[in-house]
């Protein structure tokens, strides 16, 4: 009846405008459309014009939109939702990923060394070769040789000898480094001439002689990094380019760019003016770059009447990540006793941000995984609103929120913080991430989405890609299963705080819209919306839970334009 009710509501108002229905620029018919709108869940059929969703209802109802000129997609059963929204990625991440060595798939360090070799094999004399995607946790076996958990840098040296090397931890939060790299950079065992000894906010991973191993944690890889010669402006572009089909292929009609500069901004203005932008684009801006925030605080937030590229928020990275015991934790790690991780920025910088963020209309955006993180960072939130209480809408987020003491979980909702989360990690990270935490502290706060919508929390869903593929489906399956990407264990980890699939949908549509102030324009299908639709070859809704993975994007459509179709 209520779907009934609402056709006729649109008719009548378009009737009441000119006494007969518009004429659509396209109509999809004959799907199974999941709206993420409770009034009307499930429909059949979408009107579009200019951009805009004109009307829903069944394909009957539908077809008197068509006109002369009207493109119609039959969608032969196929699954329609809300275009899918990557709430936290690295845009250029996943461009230079494509550019770079791809190491996300090694399974071993001899499988990384020999990719590696390759690279060198055609790479010039004094050719700096970079890559990205390894973590040491998730090789299937360790070398004979490690220090700290971590591999030692001899066989990469050897292989390399006339080109530095630069390889970035897949969390994003260390790199290994080959000894060209470090005589570059000046890092020398302890003992010897001028050593770089220590990093604040970081460290160089030492054997027990001094020597450094080519492992390089949190802002120690700055050491290297800064000496890799800058990007051509064309690299940039190709890297725009090769992120912006992905996102298309992977269903992705708005993302969230979690920390980036001026040149980023300006490469996706010059895209989008060039009508080669393909995804809606949300921009935090990084806090590593002091004096980007201070040109922004004076001009204020940038929203884009277009809802193309929106400039209104703040990422603040305030501790690492559990792989490199990096996430800043109340308690010492199980596996490394004596060793609570660290803070990656000032703390106090919360304070200082959010009372600006409040001040000027931008959005705060701090990454915290340890739960002491998420604590401190909780704590100056909360004190900042106090000082701005005539700002009630702040939609302030904690990005991955990964691992919380339980006294903190209900402060999401209570501050109405939202949750940012990657669901993928929990596939990825819990089956070492319990070593690193201890049983009692994985079932109490880590990764617990129900305990956190249960507080009032909204949760926006994402991959911190290229930290992980940017693909959604496997995200969404570990929503709904809590399960590894081999599909174990049974009934997943920790069941109680599994996503149920409406959850799940929309943490990656109508929620993620919420996230960055957008839910009145997209994140469902609704008339007067934005035609962002994302179609799968299968009923990701229905399928059985076994057969969620083998769930395909067919088409991406963005404003009513097909931007991928399979």
């Amino acid at each position: 009846m209520k779907k009934i009710l609402l056709f006729s509501l649109v008719v009548f108002l378009f009737a009441a405008c000119g006494g007969s229905n518009p004429t659509a620029d396209k109509i999809f018919i004959n799907g199974i459309v999941y709206t993420v709108d409770e009034s009307n869940p499930q429909v059949e059929a979408v009107a579009i014009k200019d951009g805009l969703i004109i009307a829903v209802g069944t394909t009957e109802e539908i077809m008197a939109f068509a006109g002369k000129y009207t493109e119609t997609i039959d969608l032969e059963g196929m699954t329609m939702t809300p275009g899918f929204i990557e709430s936290h990625a690295h845009i250029m991440g996943i461009g230079y990923n494509k550019l770079d060595i791809d190491l996300m798939y090694v399974k071993t360090f001899d499988e990384l060394v020999e990719k590696v070799a390759e690279a060198a094999s055609t790479a010039e004399p004094g050719e700096w070769i970079t890559g990205r995607g390894w973590h040491q946790d998730k090789w299937i076996e360790m070398p004979a040789n490690t220090i700290k958990g971590f591999q030692t840098h001899d066989a990469l040296s050897a292989i390399t000898p006339n080109n530095p090397v630069y390889l970035a931890h897949a969390s994003g939060h260390a790199s290994f480094v080959n000894q060209k790299a470090m005589e570059l950079a000046g890092i020398t065992p302890l003992g010897g001439e001028k050593p770089q000894q220590e990093v604040e906010g970081g460290e160089i991973i030492r054997d027990e002689l001094g020597n450094p191993t080519g492992v390089l944690v949190e802002r120690a890889s700055y050491l290297v990094s800064k000496m890799i010669p800058q990007d051509t402006p064309e690299r940039a572009e190709k890297a725009m380019e090769l992120a912006l089909q992905e996102l298309a292929e992977k269903g992705i009609t708005s993302f969230h760019d979690a920390g980036s500069g001026q040149d980023v901004i300006d490469l996706l203005e010059k895209f989008k003016a060039e009508g080669r932008l393909t995804s809606r684009m949300y921009v935090m801006l990084t806090s590593r770059q002091p004096e980007l925030l201070e040109a922004w605080y004076k001009k204020g937030p940038h929203i884009d009447p277009d809802h193309m590229v929106t400039v209104r928020s703040i990422k603040l990275n305030m501790d690492g990540a559990l792989g490199p015991w990096g996430a800043w934790l109340l308690e010492d790690y199980e596996d490394k006793p004596g060793h609570r991780g660290h803070e990656t920025m000032p703390i106090d910088l919360v304070s200082q941000v959010s009372e600006k963020g409040l001040e000027l209309g931008f959005q705060v955006c701090s990454h915290a995984i340890g739960d002491r993180t998420n604590r401190e960072v909780l704590d100056r939130y909360e004190a900042a609103f106090a000082k701005f209480p005539g700002v009630t809408d702040h939609r302030f987020r904690i990005e991955h929120a990964q691992h919380l003491h339980p006294d903190d979980i209900d402060r999401f909702g209570n501050l109405g913080v939202i949750a940012a989360i990657q669901a993928i990690h929990l596939s990825s990270d819990r089956p070492w991430a319990i070593g690193r935490l201890g049983a009692k502290r994985i079932k109490d706060g880590a990764y617990v989405w129900q305990k956190l919508l249960q507080s009032g929390a909204v949760i926006s869903n994402g991959t911190d890609a290229p930290v992980e593929p940017l693909d959604p489906i496997p995200s969404f399956y570990a929503s709904v299963t809590r399960k590894t990407l081999k599909m174990t264990p049974e009934g997943g980890y920790e069941p109680d705080q599994k996503m149920t699939r409406e959850q799940a949908l929309k943490s990656y549509t109508l929620d993620g819209a919420y996230a960055e102030f957008e839910e009145n324009f997209k994140g469902s299908i609704q008339v007067g919306k934005a035609a962002d639709f994302t179609v799968f070859n299968q009923n990701l809704m229905q399928v059985p839970e076994n057969q969620l993975l083998d769930t395909q994007v067919t088409m991406t459509v963005v404003g009513g334009k097909v931007v991928f179709r399979k």
